[in-house]
């Protein structure tokens, strides 16, 4: 059980990935007062955290109702968590580009929930990945385990965006980008271990292997 709460709460931790979340948190908040910058950090950590637990409860019964069996589900769900590691090591980040970009976003009154929440905090790889944790939980504990993993990552998320601005002095621009491999190297190899999963669960590994 342990090792299943460890792998949990890092696979979430590191694709919600808080720090690199940060430059995009500066720039959208960048001339809010300070106590409107804490009330966004808020907002978009709890959205972030009750959206990812809303897809772990149903998730799984929206792609049963699809026809999705575990297995295609625990491979896709793989793949997308390799793409998105893949993106952190090439420090690709969902951000805004442009000024028109960042002033559109800064326009809108709900930046808390779009974009910060929601895509950057709760994308797809994130969503996709609470419900193939909650595919591989074998009792309640384990699926209680996710559920507590997300609201620790919720409340990591709200740390991190209130220590915005000392993390990005600390560790500017060069550290983020590096955490953000480092942390998509451990996503890869969960990626990779999910897309074993599903095609052992499959049974195509010892077809593969007796081909």
């Amino acid at each position: 059980m342990l090792d299943f709460a460890t792998t949990a709460f890092v696979s979430i931790l590191f694709l919600v990935d808080p720090p690199g979340t940060v430059p995009a948190f500066m720039a959208l908040t960048a001339r809010y007062s300070p106590d409107r910058r804490r009330k966004i950090a808020l907002v978009a950590s709890v959205v972030a955290a009750l959206t990812l637990m809303g897809f772990a409860a149903v998730g799984n019964v929206v792609f049963r109702g699809l026809g999705l069996t575990l297995p295609a589900f625990q491979i896709a769900g793989g793949v997308i968590l390799f793409l998105a590691a893949l993106d952190m090591i090439r420090a690709q980040q969902p951000t805004p580009q442009t000024d028109e970009d960042i002033k559109e976003c800064e326009e809108a009154d709900d930046v808390a929930i779009t974009p910060l929440a929601i895509p950057m905090l709760a994308g797809p790889a994130a969503l996709s990945t609470v419900a193939v944790l909650m595919s591989q939980a074998k009792d309640t504990a384990e699926a209680a385990l996710v559920f507590l993993a997300i609201a620790l990552t919720g409340a990591v998320c709200y740390v991190t965006l209130r220590l915005a601005g000392p993390i990005q002095r600390r560790l500017g621009k060069t550290g983020v980008h590096i955490l953000g491999r480092i942390l998509g190297l451990v996503l890869a190899g969960i990626g990779v271990q999910f897309i074993l999963n599903g095609l052992k669960a499959a049974e195509l590994i010892p077809k593969l292997a007796a081909g």
